[in-house]
C-alpha cells in the first residue's frame, strides 16, 4: 500500500523588479533593458502603439532616455551607463509603469516608416497601416489589380503619369499620412481634414517638423464640412474611428488615455465609416480612388456594406485590414437600391 499524496504545493512565487534594487546592480545599457523588460511584464503593459512587445518598448524608451539613434541598440548594449543616466532611465521605466500611458507621449515623439512626428495626448499616437501601403502594396496593388484606368503595362507604379494631382487625408489626426503621403508624391497637392482643432495643431506642429507648411494644407471641419466647395481629389486616404463597442469597452489603459473620439466607431464600428462611403464620391474626381483603414472590423465591414464593390490592399498585419473603393463604386453604391455588389 502506498502513502498518501502529497498536496501540491502553490505556484512559485516570481520576484517583482523594484527600481530600489536595481539601482544598486545595474550598470550596462543591457541591464537596464533587461530590467525594463522584466519590469514592463511584472506590471502587465499593453503594446501596439509605435512597438508590439516589452523589449522594443524598452529599447526605444532607453535610446530616447540616452540620446542615442532609434535605430542603433545593439551597438551600445555593453556600455556602462553613468549613474545619472541610470536614475532618468529607471525613472522613465517607473513613468511608463505607473502612469499607463503611450511610451511616446513620454518622449513626445513617435516614429512611423522611419520618420519622426511629435506626439502627445492631442491625438492618436501616429501607426495607421496605410503608412506601409503608401510605400509598398498600394504601388503593386494599382498597377495590377484597379481601377481599370492605370496603364500597367506602361510599368506605372502609382497610376497614369502626374496622378495624384490632389491627396486628402481624412481624419489627419496629427497629420502624420497626409506627410507621408506629400513624400511619397511629390508632385501632389496635399490637404489633411480633422475635425479636431487640438489635432490639427498638433499636425501643424509635424508640417513645421518636415518643412512641408507649402505643401500641405490643413482644414477643420466634419468630414468633408471644412473643404471649400467643389474640391475634389485623386486619392482620398483615412483611418476612421473604426473600433466597435465590445472591442472599446475592453480597451487597456495605454488606449483608453487616447482621445476616444478618434477611436470609437459605434455598435459595429462602422458608423462613421458609414458616412464616409455614403459620401465620398461627391469629393472625388471620376477616376479618383478611396483607400479606407478598417483594422480588425473585416467582418463587420462586409456585413454591413453588402452592396459596395471594393478590395484588400493588403499589408503585413495581413490581407484584410484596408479597404480600396474607387469612385464609380462609391457612386453606385450611393445610388444602389437592392442587390449585393461583388467584391475584387
Amino acid at each position: 500500500m502506498t502513502g498518501a499524496r502529497p498536496l501540491p504545493r502553490g505556484a512559485f512565487e516570481r520576484a517583482t523588479p523594484a527600481a530600489a534594487d536595481a539601482r544598486a546592480t545595474l550598470r550596462t545599457l543591457r541591464d537596464v533593458l533587461r530590467f525594463a523588460v522584466s519590469r514592463f511584464e511584472a506590471a502587465g503593459l499593453a503594446y501596439g502603439q509605435g512597438t508590439d512587445n516589452a523589449r522594443d518598448e524598452a529599447a526605444w524608451l532607453l535610446l530616447w532616455s540616452l540620446h542615442l539613434p532609434p535605430d542603433e541598440l545593439d551597438a551600445w548594449l555593453d556600455c556602462r551607463l553613468t549613474g545619472a543616466e541610470i536614475d532618468a532611465a529607471l525613472a522613465l521605466i517607473e513613468r511608463r509603469c505607473g502612469d499607463r500611458v503611450p511610451a511616446a507621449w513620454l518622449t513626445g515623439e513617435a516614429w512611423l516608416r522611419g520618420l519622426r512626428f511629435r506626439c502627445d495626448a492631442r491625438a492618436l499616437v501616429p501607426r495607421s497601416l496605410i503608412a506601409e501601403a503608401l510605400e509598398e502594396s498600394l504601388a503593386d496593388w494599382l498597377a495590377e489589380d484597379m481601377p481599370e484606368w492605370l496603364d500597367a503595362d506602361a510599368g506605372a507604379q502609382e497610376g497614369p503619369e502626374g496622378w495624384p494631382e490632389r491627396v486628402l487625408d481624412l481624419c489627419t489626426g496629427g497629420g502624420s499620412l497626409a506627410i507621408l503621403a506629400a513624400l511619397r508624391f511629390p508632385g501632389a497637392e496635399v490637404v489633411g481634414s480633422d475635425l479636431s482643432a487640438d489635432a490639427l495643431s498638433l499636425a501643424a506642429e509635424n508640417l513645421a517638423l518636415h518643412q512641408l507648411e507649402d505643401r500641405v494644407r490643413l482644414a477643420q471641419g466634419d468630414l468633408f464640412a471644412g473643404l471649400a466647395a467643389g474640391e475634389r481629389f485623386d486619392l482620398i486616404l483615412c483611418n476612421p474611428p473604426y473600433v466597435n463597442a465590445r472591442s472599446m469597452a475592453a480597451l487597456p489603459a495605454e488606449f483608453r488615455a487616447e482621445p476616444q473620439a478618434a477611436l470609437a466607431g459605434g455598435e459595429d464600428g462602422m458608423d462613421l465609416v458609414a458616412r464616409i462611403l455614403a459620401t465620398a464620391h461627391a469629393h472625388l474626381q471620376p477616376e479618383g480612388l478611396l483607400v479606407l483603414e478598417i483594422g480588425h472590423e473585416a467582418r463587420h465591414f462586409e456585413r454591413r456594406f453588402p452592396r459596395l464593390e471594393w478590395a484588400w490592399v493588403g499589408v503585413a498585419q495581413g490581407e484584410n485590414r484596408i479597404v480600396a473603393v474607387d469612385a464609380g463604386a462609391l457612386r453606385e453604391a450611393a445610388g444602389a437600391q437592392d442587390g449585393p455588389r461583388r467584391r475584387r
